[in-house]
């Protein structure tokens, strides 16, 4: 099909963030891209500058400052961006602690859940806290088997907090591709749902959980969040609720400050040629990609 289904208004365009952006790269470099194509070339083209000039525009929460924006453009894999800078990406993603909504979830059952952002961010340092407190610390391996629910997020941001790496299997996965991911990365710490519910049912996670865990030997602890009521009552091992796991206090809660190239997430290749390869994607290039992207006006 090539019918264009929408184009935008000049108005619309011209209080766009892209336009915005490219405003604002014209009148740092004295130059004068016009539009999408000419800025998508220069990116290329510059790419060095587009990210240097990104960085600044976007605001980006760091300690230390960068050297130099990438050693060696040519070198990839390899090359080396934003050497010397401090970051973490959580700090960046719970900037904003106000009463605006910041997670909106609707349950295929009608249950709805919002979040403000300062209700965010204090369930987020809670969690750090515990997770501090249970001897979690930088480049331990975090896993959620979870489905798309309020607490995976929080457990993802809370983990990233000190520098712990999150990766995580959806909850229809069976025992063997979980095991197949998990095994690899050897994780700490699982957070689980104790069931889901799709297409009107409702699924128990727990007693799959168990199995998981028998050749898991490096999981320490199991957290829970009761997410249905109908969920088998199978025992796992070192387990505790989420309520009860969650620090009460906030005092102590603060963000490692780490290098932009500090694992963020393990992800992994579908597995289709052999075990699931495992994929690390980095704190500072997730954060920098996703506001470019996703960036608000």
């Amino acid at each position: 099909m090539n019918q264009i289904m929408w184009t935008p208004e000049d108005k619309q365009i011209q209080i766009s963030q892209m336009m915005t952006f490219m405003n604002f790269v014209n009148k740092r470099y004295n130059i004068s891209l016009r539009d999408y194509n000419q800025l998508y070339n220069w990116s290329i083209e510059k790419a060095a500058d587009f990210w240097g000039c990104f960085w600044e525009y976007s605001d980006i929460i760091h300690h230390k400052s960068f050297d130099n924006v990438v050693d060696d453009i040519h070198r990839m894999p390899g090359a080396k961006w934003f050497e010397g800078v401090t970051l973490n990406f959580a700090e960046n993603l719970l900037r904003y602690q106000d009463d605006k909504v910041a997670i909106c979830f609707y349950g295929e059952d009608g249950n709805q859940i919002s979040l403000t952002y300062s209700e965010l961010y204090n369930t987020v340092a809670r969690l750090s806290i515990s997770l501090r407190k249970m001897g979690i610390k930088k480049n331990d391996r975090v896993a959620g088997f979870m489905p798309n629910i309020p607490e995976t997020i929080i457990a993802m941001l809370a983990t990233s907090s000190i520098g712990a790496i999150w990766t995580s299997c959806s909850p229809d996965f069976g025992i063997k591709g979980v095991l197949d991911r998990f095994s690899q990365i050897e994780p700490k710490l699982i957070f689980t749902a104790s069931g889901y519910q799709y297409n009107g049912k409702q699924i128990d996670c727990l007693e799959k959980l168990q199995k998981i865990l028998s050749d898991l030997p490096s999981v320490e602890k199991t957290v829970i969040v009761p997410f249905i009521r109908d969920s088998n009552s199978v025992s796992i091992t070192n387990s505790l609720l989420w309520n009860d796991f969650l620090e009460s206090k906030l005092d102590d809660f603060y963000f490692e400050e780490l290098p932009f190239d500090h694992p963020l997430y393990i992800m992994y290749s579908s597995g289709t040629t052999g075990l699931p390869k495992s994929i690390v994607h980095s704190a500072g290039g997730t954060l920098v990609q996703h506001l470019k992207e996703l960036m608000p006006k």
